[in-house]
């Protein structure tokens, strides 16, 4: 096979002839042309959709440098790009940054080493035939760089808080786009995509989880069952970092990420739901009361990963049954603030100003639940026959004008109220 021996990764100097360099096919070659002629002014998303998620995706680094910010919903311009900020350095340190420097130095585990380009049909190589000192070079000046991208981030939405898996996707981005372009597409990414991963607690991490079995259910009645003894837990690690902790080709997280940013963040859920349907042999010979055996099996990805069939499987599995139609209610029981939801329909309008507003709502929501969730607790431990009936129906009164109406400081104080109230009773 050839080898192609570059540098760590594709300069920003280079060009589109880097592409050509790579002995595409015709085909391939066409199908780069209708990629950047979506990509221009006026950009056709529909058709950059529709391209990113077909055969190969993308095709080439160069080409998603010019397609990724357009699919996250703004266009690349340099320092102007909403989400740079020069002055990061002067901001204050945010909390997380001493678990990102412990997480930045696991980095780079897979790749950049290689990868193999499935169109040119070779194996390309980054760090060939670099002394061990190069390569410790290359490797701490990416690391630096990661950390950089990582750290300007969080401190220019220091509201959002850092997860472990998060600087898997960030060296994606970093690779793809270089060091001065993916803080941006990063900013859009957390704001807007991964947004429910970066609150205060993991509950609307949670939330994710529970349209799993909604999907499989809709899919597969006899698999969801063999699996109902089994919390969705085992799908945390691989979709709440969108795979790419556990996908090892830098050429295949790539083109995943092609078919996940041309989508809402739900499709996710659905991949994740194609890859335990495509085992479902392997899942029924182990028996469904050993739940710790199948959560074993579940949390690890197959290898090799199919990942063209498993994307056209996925596109068919949502158009059969989208979001709106799972059985158990599970998608009304989604927060209207999710990125489940926000990211539904024409959401690529939506900006970095947008993101913090639903951020903060979401914020406000998770509070207003954890207040509720303590009253309940409360009325019970503090229960008196002659009183709790009228105890109950207020809790629940209040319990509706949350969801309903969104009364935050009446029912906030109401609830305050009441857990006040319920301490003296129990005096």
């Amino acid at each position: 096979m050839d080898q192609t021996n570059t540098s760590f990764p594709p300069s920003r100097s280079a060009t589109l002839k880097d592409v050509e360099g790579q002995r595409l096919s015709p085909a391939a070659h066409a199908k780069v042309d209708r990629i950047l002629n979506a990509c221009q002014e006026r950009p056709d998303i529909e058709a950059l959709v529709q391209l990113a998620s077909s055969e190969h995706g993308l095709v080439h680094d160069e080409v998603r440098r010019k397609a990724w910010p357009i699919l996250l919903g703004y266009s690349s311009n340099g320092e102007s790009s909403p989400g740079h900020n020069a002055d990061w350095h002067d901001l204050p340190r945010h909390k997380d940054e001493d678990q990102v420097r412990l997480d930045v130095d696991r980095s780079f585990i897979y790749y950049p080493k290689s990868w193999y380009c499935s169109i040119c049909h070779v194996r390309l190589y980054r760090l060939v035939d670099l002394t061990a000192d190069e390569t410790d070079r290359q490797l701490d000046h990416r690391k630096k760089e990661l950390s950089a991208v990582i750290t300007q981030v969080l401190r220019t939405h220091p509201m959002l808080s850092y997860f472990q898996g998060f600087h898997d996707i960030v060296q994606v981005f970093l690779l793809v786009l270089g060091a001065d372009d993916a803080p941006a597409s990063v900013s859009h990414l957390s704001l807007l995509r991964i947004r429910d991963f970066m609150l205060p607690s993991l509950s609307a991490s949670l939330a994710h989880l529970r349209l799993l079995p909604s999907i499989l259910q809709a899919e597969d009645a006899k698999l969801c069952h063999h699996l109902s003894q089994t919390q969705p837990f085992f799908a945390l690690a691989a979709t709440i970092c969108l795979y790419a902790h556990d996908i090892e080709e830098y050429g295949d997280i790539a083109r995943l990420f092609d078919f996940l940013l041309a989508h809402g963040a739900v499709v996710s859920l659905y991949f994740f739901a194609v890859i335990v349907l495509s085992r479902r042999e392997e899942l029924f010979d182990i028996p469904a009361d050993e739940p710790e055996m199948l959560h074993s099996v579940l949390s690890k990805l197959p290898k090799p990963l199919d990942l063209e069939a498993l994307i056209s499987d996925t596109m068919s599995l949502y158009e059969r049954y989208p979001p709106e139609s799972l059985p158990f209610r599970a998608w009304p029981k989604i927060s209207p603030f999710s990125v489940l939801k926000t990211t539904q329909g024409n959401f690529r309008q939506q900006t970095l100003s947008d993101g913090v507003e639903l951020f903060e709502k979401q914020v406000a929501q998770l509070h207003r639940e954890q207040l509720l969730e303590h009253a309940k607790a409360t009325l019970w431990k503090y229960r008196r026959p002659s009183r709790r009936v009228g105890l109950v129906i207020f809790v629940g009164v209040v319990a509706f004008c949350l969801r309903r109406y969104d009364y935050e400081s009446y029912a906030t104080f109401a609830l305050r109220r009441l857990l006040g109230y319920l301490r003296i009773m129990g005096r």
